[in-house]
């Protein structure tokens, strides 16, 4: 991969940079609260690894992709400066920008990015899941991609954080990463996981260059902590806010509070093969019991948010548009469990076969919404005649629950543009195997994997659109998920910053845009 004597070389480098990084004192600058930009957000870190936590670090401009994302999900050049799809979306061709620099100093050509992507490919990521043949150097600024069979999300998989560009010596002969040496606008200065890190603007950014000297990271789990955070003036850019807080952020001074829509959906995941729950009926009983207007306007406090479907309109492909709420949803549920044999006790429980109609939902507190969506769902199928315990606990046990078989309901938050082309998360969550960890659970539908297979290789539009219509409506009807509201991020920004504004992807904080008020 590199000689033993730049991994050395490297190696060496970054014990030096820990050394200045944990003795700061000695350094020429150093942050201070009014050189650096502190942000605060629910989720942590464990390791500098872009297939690991790659998010963190597109999202605080150290680590940059081939291509990118517009606010409407649209591919665009990035390190990349342009490509082509050829031989029906088999070959991908993709010319560099020219005098790019790591964070070293080195310069990026087309070694340097073929070695990441083939690293990437054996990492755990989307890259992985392509049907990747070779990739290969054309000259010192071009690569090609060549793929098996047609793969026409590969552009999105190129703009995903886990196939992030590093410098060769970044990595050990194993392909672990040891430095983090990416070329965007800021690099790491500070690194103290699973809860802060610090970057520092950098001169020789190819782009945009920062203005503010220094920007933090701070994670905490509670959204009370982060709210008063927000309120003390303690971190400038809080996310992930309590609906709760929001009307008092709002009557502050020092705040601008932002809501925007993004392609996440909360939703209800459900084990289709338990007893209670195998049923298409009793799955399509428990969504028309879901009171989604009034948790939108009375919990979430975003009216007009509720969903019935798991991607919103603005993914076209994916949105059925004669899908509407029924005014009579409890007197229908009722109805269809009543047509599987579920009657109600006298205590007003649904059971059956002397069973009763009970269920457990886990949940988590990282996104605060959550914890009380779940309490309004508790009440609303309480109404319906079916008990529901709750559990809070950390996300992990979600795809734990998966694995082992021991998960009935969980209600999570899923992000639909994790990948800018969301059939990349669609073929994750419904797969044939079941579904994954993220999606339906113990779900098959003789025509869904079929549908799934066409669509990764089709690359007209009308034909792509009729697919993907094809596939929303199986999931709509068949209920493996169960959406509830669509995702609004609540940002309080402290007004000594201006220049903020909010990627719906999530992929950067667009720091280097941002400036203090003078």
């Amino acid at each position: 991969m590199f000689s033993a004597l730049r991994f050395l070389r490297r190696f060496c480098s970054f014990l030096l940079l820990s050394y200045f990084v944990t003795f700061s004192a000695i350094s020429l600058a150093t942050p201070t609260q009014s050189n650096t930009l502190s942000i605060s957000n629910a989720f942590e870190f464990n390791s500098i690894d872009p297939s690991k936590y790659g998010h963190v670090y597109t999202r605080m401009q150290i680590l940059e992709t081939l291509l990118n994302v517009d606010e409407k999900g649209n591919l665009v050049a990035a390190l990349a400066k342009s490509w082509q799809v050829m031989d029906e979306a088999k070959r991908w061709r993709l010319t560099l920008r020219e005098d790019v620099r790591f964070h070293d100093g080195a310069l990026m050509d087309a070694q340097a990015v073929v070695n990441s992507l083939n690293i990437a490919r054996e990492k755990h990521g989307v890259l992985r899941k392509a049907p990747v043949k070779s990739i290969q150097v054309i000259d010192t600024n071009t690569v090609e991609i060549t793929l098996t069979r047609p793969y026409v999300i590969l552009g999105a998989v190129l703009a995903h954080y886990s196939t992030g560009i590093l410098e060769p010596g970044s990595y050990n002969q194993e392909g672990e990463v040891i430095v983090l040496s990416g070329t965007g606008p800021y690099q790491l200065y500070q690194y103290a996981p699973p809860h802060k890190l610090v970057v520092k603007k950098f001169d020789n950014y190819w782009g945009k260059k920062a203005s503010i000297p220094y920007a933090s990271y701070l994670t905490g789990h509670r959204a009370e902590s982060r709210t008063m955070q927000a309120r003390s003036g303690q971190a400038d850019i809080v996310f992930g806010l309590n609906p709760a807080s929001l009307p008092l952020l709002k009557r502050l001074p020092t705040l601008t509070v932002h809501s925007n829509p993004i392609p996440r959906t909360i939703a209800l995941k459900l084990n289709s093969t338990h007893e209670f729950l195998k049923e298409i009926e009793a799955r399509q009983a428990l969504s028309l019991a879901i009171n989604r207007s009034g948790i939108a306007k009375g919990v979430l406090r975003i009216p007009g948010a509720q969903a019935e479907q798991l991607l919103p309109a603005s993914m076209a492909d994916w949105y059925l548009t004669d899908v509407s709420e029924s005014a009579d949803s409890l007197a229908q549920a009722e109805k269809l469990l009543a047509s599987i044999g579920w009657k109600k006790n006298a205590q007003g429980t649904l059971e059956r076969e002397g069973k009763a109609f009970e269920l457990t939902l886990i949940t988590y507190a990282d996104r605060p919404e959550l914890t009380v969506v779940a309490t309004a769902l508790q009440d609303q199928w309480k109404a319906l005649g079916v008990k529901l315990t709750i559990n809070i606990t950390n996300s992990s046990a979600i795809p734990a629950g998966h694995h082992d078989g021991s998960l009935e309901v969980a209600l999570m938050a899923r992000n639909y543009g994790f990948i800018a082309n969301p059939l990349g998360v669609i073929l994750s969550d419904f797969n044939q195997s079941g579904g994954g960890d993220w999606g339906a659970m113990n779900w098959h539908n003789d025509d869904m994997q079929g549908l799934l297979n066409k669509l990764e290789q089709t690359t007209d539009t009308q034909a792509f659109h009729r697919l993907s219509q094809q596939v929303a409506r199986l999931i709509y009807q068949e209920r493996p998920m169960i959406p509830v509201s669509y995702y609004v991020q609540q940002t309080a920004v402290n007004k000594r910053v201006k220049g903020f504004r909010f990627d719906p992807f999530e992929r950067s904080f667009f720091l280097n845009e941002m400036e203090f008020v003078k």
